[in-house]
């Protein structure tokens, strides 16, 4: 279950920073920055904060290479799809939201790797401690 909210949570930062709908950050600062530069900023620290752990934490657990591995095979998946006529390119939105999972996935096994690491192998993990 904590997989899925982590996942969850992954989802939900990349779709309220930027989402097809007028219901997200990019779109509201926008339209709104002369009226709330405020808020518009106190909002844009929080969702920084957001990404930082989540990326901090995926390039930490899987590097770079993981994230290109994970992508790809997304990016694999979604060219079968293509391939067998169930997806096409031609919607915008659906791509940006075709995006925005597949972001949230590699976030989402980024923050959550060493658990399945240990549900996979038995194996426990262990923060490295500098001294």
């Amino acid at each position: 279950m904590g997989i899925l909210l982590r996942w969850l949570g992954a989802f939900a930062l990349l779709a309220a920073t930027f989402n097809p709908t007028p219901w997200n950050y990019v779109t509201w600062v926008r339209d709104n920055w002369d009226a709330q530069m405020p808020l518009a900023i106190f909002l844009g620290l929080l969702l920084a904060v957001g990404f930082m752990i989540y990326v901090v934490a995926t390039l930490r657990s899987i590097g770079p290479f993981g994230v290109l591995l994970i992508a790809a095979i997304f990016g694999a998946g979604l060219w079968v799809l293509i391939d067998w006529g169930v997806l096409s390119l031609g919607n915008r939105d659906l791509n940006t939201w075709l995006g925005l999972l597949a972001l949230s996935v590699i976030l989402g096994v980024g923050l959550s790797w060493s658990i399945l690491r240990q549900r996979l192998s038995g194996q426990s993990s262990v923060d490295e401690i500098e001294g």
